[in-house]
């Protein structure tokens, strides 16, 4: 079974464009010249991050993993 996850979305017009990044992960930001259009990239900057930090992960070796769970 698939873990599922929430991020925090942020949006932000700014002049004809509109920015958009993930509150809990930095550098996962985008934009777009639509709302759609950023929460589009967004989205996928965000898979991106996440497969690239797994494998990055996978290839540490002899590494010890575990999941953690905060209360806000």
């Amino acid at each position: 079974m698939a873990l599922k996850q929430q991020f925090t979305a942020v949006y932000k017009k700014q002049g004809k464009w509109y920015l958009g990044w993930i509150e809990e992960i930095p550098g996962v930001n985008t934009q777009g010249r639509t709302l759609k259009e950023t929460k589009e990239n967004l989205r996928d900057a965000l898979i991106l991050i996440l497969e690239t930090n797994r494998l990055l992960s996978r290839s540490a070796g002899r590494a010890t993993r575990e999941l953690i769970t905060i209360s806000n």
